[in-house]
């Protein structure tokens, strides 16, 4: 079983900048696939930004330019660098891994307001 706790949501300004953690524990082999989503209530969630095993990353156009995914040395542990925020990235973040098959951290809340 792989377990994923995700972290550093809260409330921020337009413009203002967070970095949310997504740390995973478990039967994990390898290098895993790790990625970010988003939902607001009513719609579907959507992925914002993608680490593959080998290192490769890919966002969202709505978040390029401004949003980084990175690993740290612990490779099942990923982050989300979130600049230059504005309103509509307001949603609930959640993380997640690729393995035999996908798990989904709990979520975590990012509301851009002023």
């Amino acid at each position: 079983q792989v377990q994923l706790v995700e972290s550093g949501g809260g409330l921020v300004q337009p413009g203002g900048s967070l970095r949310l953690s997504c740390v995973a524990s478990g039967s994990i082999v390898g290098i895993p696939t790790m990625s970010w989503y988003r939902q607001v209530p009513g719609k579907e969630r959507e992925l914002v930004a993608i680490v593959t095993g080998g290192g490769t990353t890919n966002y969202a156009d709505s978040v390029k330019g401004r949003f980084t995914i990175s690993r740290a040395n612990a490779k099942t542990t990923v982050y989300l660098q979130m600049n230059s925020l504005k309103p509509e990235d307001t949603a609930v973040y959640y993380c997640k891994l690729l393995g035999w098959r996908a798990y989904w951290g709990q979520g975590t809340q990012v509301t851009v307001s002023s």
